[in-house]
C-alpha cells in the first residue's frame, strides 16, 4: 500500500513539472482558481463563526 500511494505521488508531481513546463500561463490559472477557491471558503468559514458568536 505505502508502494502505491509513493508512486501516486510521483505520478502527480511529474504531471504538474508536465503542465507547468508546457503551458506556464493555464498552471499559473489553475493555481489563482485553487486559490479563490480556498480564499472563498475560508471566507465563508469566517462568516459562519461570525455568525454564531453574534
Amino acid at each position: 500500500m505505502v508502494q502505491a500511494k509513493k508512486i501516486a505521488l510521483y505520478v502527480v508531481v511529474v504531471f504538474v513539472l508536465y503542465t507547468i513546463i508546457t503551458s506556464p500561463a493555464r498552471a499559473a490559472d489553475l493555481v489563482q482558481i485553487g486559490f479563490e477557491g480556498i480564499s472563498s471558503a475560508a471566507h465563508g468559514v469566517g462568516e459562519f463563526m461570525t455568525q454564531l458568536i453574534s
